[in-house]
């Protein structure tokens, strides 16, 4: 399969000095991550309880199974959530009833994972500011957030930033857009919540290798977190929640023990918009994966990472978390190699992987809650949260400790 080539614009040598990119200037009290909370469908499953349903959907009686159990055995996945029970699957029929399964789980999930990280950080629904909301496995207008808004009590000038499109990326994309929000809103709080329910997509009848591919290595979850701004660490926000703005709850801020968002970088790859995403028809969201992905990982990240590094005068061997989207074992090599990576440096990948598979946009966030819920990295460490999707593209999100 041929790979697209790259045709990237370097800067005039004659452009003067002055025009070139410089790293923003440092900040004491950036944006910190107050809380992470993730919320999972109660239907799990173990891959080899999936293989032989996932079959009957996707292929003809009869049909050769052999790619099918190779896929599921290398895919890296131990054991999945799925939205709903395995055998209602085959019932959904058509695009309307997956995408109203989407509508109905996407509130509950969302809803869960919302008011467990607003509880983790001492805070209530009133106290946000700004919600970014991403999925990119369902439609509805209102969107969802809009939905919950009501549902869970934030305030109705509550800013609104649903994002589609975006797919795999989105969980890294999301939080540097709340970044730069949050720098120039620095006594605001924002909440990105990501619901990706990626079992209602899978195509049946469909036995191509993308969709039997996706079959066995995606899994369904929400996520939630939330990140203040520069100006709110330490600040107890009881004030009766009269709902006039940040910090307008009766909770107090949990301790200042998440990362600060110190930068942020976005890459497109020009000439590679059909690598991956979604063919959109009758049946919803049929998957494209191409074969070619690993090696545009290989090709180009390690460059453009390296560079937005060393803007920070930081190198690959400075990072000491490595938080990177699992898009598949084949990409997790092709990132480690690139970047020349220790073989445990992503390791919080692979367990993700194999604990609920690739959870599309919730993956990064489901890996940095894995973060903080071991032992907290020493003050001062590094890290960096990584991620690509659909254009094809990718997005770096600097944190430090």
């Amino acid at each position: 399969m041929r790979v697209p080539v790259l045709v990237e614009h370097a800067p005039s040598p004659s452009a003067p000095a002055s025009v070139a990119r410089r790293p923003p200037p440092p900040s004491a009290a950036g944006p910190r991550i107050a809380a992470v909370r993730c919320a999972l469908p109660p239907h799990r499953y173990a891959q080899h309880e999936l293989t032989g349903p996932i079959g009957d959907l996707c292929l003809s009686p009869g049909a050769d199974r052999a790619l099918l159990h190779r896929v599921h055995a290398s895919a890296g996945v131990r054991t999945r959530h799925l939205a709903l029970p395995i055998e209602r699957y085959a019932r959904l029929g058509d695009f309307g009833r997956s995408n109203g399964a989407w509508l109905e789980t996407g509130l509950e999930l969302g809803e869960e994972a919302l008011s467990g990280a607003l509880r983790e950080a001492g805070l209530t629904p009133a106290d946000v500011d700004l919600l970014v909301f991403a999925s990119i496995t369902g439609v509805s207008a209102p969107s969802l957030d809009a939905r919950l808004a009501g549902r869970m009590g934030l305030r109705p000038d509550v800013k609104r930033l649903p994002l589609f499109g975006l797919g795999c990326v989105a969980g890294a994309a999301g939080l540097a857009r709340v970044h730069d929000h949050l720098r120039g809103h620095p006594e605001d709080t924002a909440v990105l919540l990501t619901v990706e329910l990626c079992s209602l997509t899978l195509q049946r009848g469909d036995a191509s290798r993308a969709n039997l591919v996706a079959g066995a290595l995606f899994g369904d979850g929400a996520a939630a977190l939330v990140a203040r701004g520069g100006n709110t660490d330490g600040v107890n926000t009881d004030d009766g929640g009269s709902g006039s703005g940040s910090g307008s709850g009766s909770g107090t801020v949990a301790s200042a023990s998440g990362p600060r968002v110190v930068a942020t970088r976005s890459h497109l790859y020009p000439g590679t918009e059909g690598l991956l995403g979604w063919e959109i028809g009758a049946a919803g969201f049929r998957v494209v994966i191409d074969a070619g992905v690993p090696d545009i990982v290989r090709g180009h990240l390690g460059r453009h990472l390296r560079a937005f590094l060393a803007e920070h005068e930081l190198t690959v061997d400075d990072i000491g978390i490595w938080i990177c989207h699992p898009g598949g074992p084949r990409i997790l090599s092709a990132v480690s190699e690139t970047l020349g990576l220790s073989e445990d440096a992503l390791d919080r990948s692979r367990r993700s992987l194999a604990a609920v598979g690739n959870m599309s946009s919730v993956s990064v966030l489901h890996i940095l809650e894995d973060v903080r819920v071991r032992r907290a990295p020493e003050p001062g460490t590094w890290g960096l949260l990584l991620a690509m999707g659909p254009g094809f593209c990718s997005e770096l999100v600097l944190l430090r400790w």
